[in-house]
C-alpha cells in the first residue's frame, strides 16, 4: 500500500493520489511528490481586501469591534502600528490605543 502524504500547505490528512499528482480536497492544493517542494513554510495572512501582510506593517481597522469581556469599543479607522504575526485563531498581535490585543485579519485593512 502507497504511503499518501499530509498536505504540504493546510497539513489535511485527506489528501489523495491522482494520477501523478497528490490533491487536498480542503484547500485544492495539487503537487507532484518527484519534484522538490518549493511552498514557503511561513505563515501567510491575508487582510479583508486580499493584501498579504507581514510582520511591521501598518494597519486600519474597517469596523467598530467591542472588546470581549470589556465595555471597551475599538473604533473604525483605528490604526495600529508595527503589527506581528501569530499562528491561531487570532492572526494580528498589535497595540491599539494603549491596549495589546489579538485579531482577526478579516477586520483589518492594510495601511
Amino acid at each position: 500500500m502507497e504511503l499518501i502524504p499530509n498536505c504540504p500547505i493546510c497539513k489535511s490528512e485527506h489528501t489523495y493520489h491522482d494520477g501523478t499528482f497528490f490533491v487536498c480536497p480542503e484547500c485544492a492544493h495539487e503537487w507532484n511528490p518527484d519534484e522538490q517542494s518549493n511552498v514557503s513554510e511561513g505563515l501567510q495572512v491575508k487582510d479583508s481586501n486580499g493584501n498579504l501582510l507581514a510582520d511591521g506593517d501598518d494597519i486600519i481597522l474597517i469596523k467598530d469591534l467591542k472588546l470581549k469581556g470589556s465595555s471597551t469599543v475599538l473604533k473604525k479607522g483605528a490604526k495600529a502600528k508595527g503589527i506581528r504575526l501569530v499562528e491561531g485563531d487570532h492572526e494580528i498581535d498589535c497595540k491599539i490605543d494603549n491596549m495589546k490585543i489579538m485579531l482577526k485579519a478579516c477586520f483589518v485593512k492594510k495601511a
